[in-house]
């Protein structure tokens, strides 16, 4: 697959994988492949989100965000770095610049016990009282989308000729994110900076992003002619990409696409978008290390040995999250 010639990302079936079809699964497997390593995104079906519960999700996040900016700041907790909570309207922006982003957003967690979240140096979970049912279906949601990410992680792995289970205790417990974000409406356009975007380019910090469809149109990938192309998918369908940790770890076989977020249309400005991307990270302690069966002669190490842990540090510092404290 060449993704100078891809117009759309490749649409495969979840159930293919997990259905005890071995030819099926040999199939997923080589596809889902092929594609990380092109264009580095897909759309995938029978993931485990059912209709009602994605409805039930976003009609909650949606009640969130319309609450005055004084009662969500109630959960914004700054001594956190935006890993729990309500993190405010242009307080991330894209690594590499400096200009905030046109959203906001809530971050969810691992939902444990107070003994667990100490033992893994997890925050707790941060819940706001104003919407019923926010708690929930966030994490029925959370749930639902790590069990995914575990069977797609799972078909990397046979991918890579390693154990099918490679990932399974790394992800366990994982420093997962469910982050529901809302795009702003901006009523005067002209209020904001000249180059401020909904989300500028940026790779995505974690193994894999599993993202439920969006409200509105705007996602684009970066295809390796340089060429943006719209990321779209049914709406039975979820958007999964690799991230940094992942490419860094396959030394770029598979590959950390550049994505963003267009502004719509000016005469469009006025209205939101919601999204509700799920990053699939590690256990802090994970090993990033290039794989050597992914390092030769035409491929030499690319990167410094790391760990999950470390890298997510130094990327918080990197969008503005985390202060440098050097």
């Amino acid at each position: 697959m060449n993704d100078q010639l891809v117009e759309k990302i490749p649409s495969l079936d979840l159930h293919d994988f997990t259905s005890g079809d071995a030819e099926k699964k040999n199939k997923f497997v080589q596809d889902l492949g092929e594609a990380f390593q092109s264009i580095g995104f897909v759309a995938i079906r029978n993931h485990g989100l059912s209709d009602t519960l994605t409805k039930d999700l976003y009609d909650a996040v949606k009640k969130f965000f319309s609450l005055p900016d004084e009662i969500k700041q109630k959960y914004e907790r700054l001594d956190l770095a935006g890993q729990r909570g309500y993190i405010g309207k242009g307080k991330e922006h894209a690594k590499g610049r400096n200009t905030g982003d046109l959203k906001e957003f809530y971050h969810v967690g691992q939902e444990l016990s107070a003994a667990e979240l100490k033992a893994e140096n997890y925050p707790a979970n941060i819940w706001p009282d104003e919407v019923p049912g926010f708690k929930e279906t966030t994490l029925t949601a959370y749930r639902a989308l790590e069990k995914a990410g575990q069977d797609m992680l799972r078909a990397i792995a046979l991918y890579l000729d390693l154990p099918e289970n490679y990932f399974d205790d790394k992800v366990h417990h994982g420093n997962s994110i469910l982050r529901q974000i809302h795009y702003f409406p901006i009523a005067d356009p002209d209020s904001v900076p000249a180059d401020a975007v909904r989300a500028a380019e940026h790779g995505d910090i974690n193994l894999i992003t599993l993202l439920m469809g969006a409200s509105a149109d705007g996602l684009q990938v970066l295809r390796r002619d340089g060429k943006w192309i719209p990321i779209t998918a049914l709406p039975e369908q979820i958007v999964v990409n690799v991230g940094d940790m992942l490419s860094r770890h396959t030394n770029n076989k598979l590959k950390s696409t550049i994505h963003r977020v267009v502004n719509p249309p000016r005469e469009l400005m006025h209205t939101s978008r919601y999204s509700i991307p799920f990053f699939m990270h590690p256990r802090s302690e994970m090993d990033l290390s290039c794989l050597e069966s992914c390092i030769d002669a035409e491929n030499p190490k690319a990167y410094t040995d790391i760990t999950a842990g470390d890298f997510l540090t130094e990327r918080l510092i990197e969008l503005g999250l985390l202060k440098n404290k050097k």
